[in-house]
């Protein structure tokens, strides 16, 4: 049986049915022939110390369909873009700079020439 129902970037249901080092398991609740995994990587963009932080064994979470794979009837997922515990809803990120460190570079001497006129003037 093909996976039609779902496709890529969907938010679904699925149930954590195991955990292992390197990411959780899931029970893909839109077909029983398909099988679900949350790679560490795909749990935060931070550092992931501890799965169970997260998720545990019988949650019953939401989480994005990264990639489906007919021919192994695998599904991967991912949890760190969206509100997996409460609804599904994306989360809004912070997009980054263009400028990068430019901002830093440019103002750290001001900062700290700054700091330490405000220091020596209060003595």
């Amino acid at each position: 049986m093909k996976m039609n129902k779902i496709k890529e970037k969907d938010v679904i249901q699925v149930k954590i049915t195991g955990i292992q080092k390197y990411g959780a398991f899931v029970n893909v609740n839109y077909s029983d022939d398909y099988s679900g995994l949350i790679h560490i990587s795909e749990m935060s963009y931070g550092y992931v110390r501890n799965i169970n932080d997260f998720i545990n064994i019988g949650d019953n979470i939401y989480a994005e369909v990264v990639k489906i794979d007919d021919d192994s009837k695998k599904v991967k997922l991912s949890i760190k873009d969206i509100d997996y515990k409460k609804d599904g809803t994306r989360l809004k990120r912070m997009a980054e700079t263009k400028k990068g460190f430019e901002p830093l570079r440019e103002n750290l001497e001001p900062w700290i020439n700054k700091k330490i006129k405000e220091i020596t003037d209060n003595f």
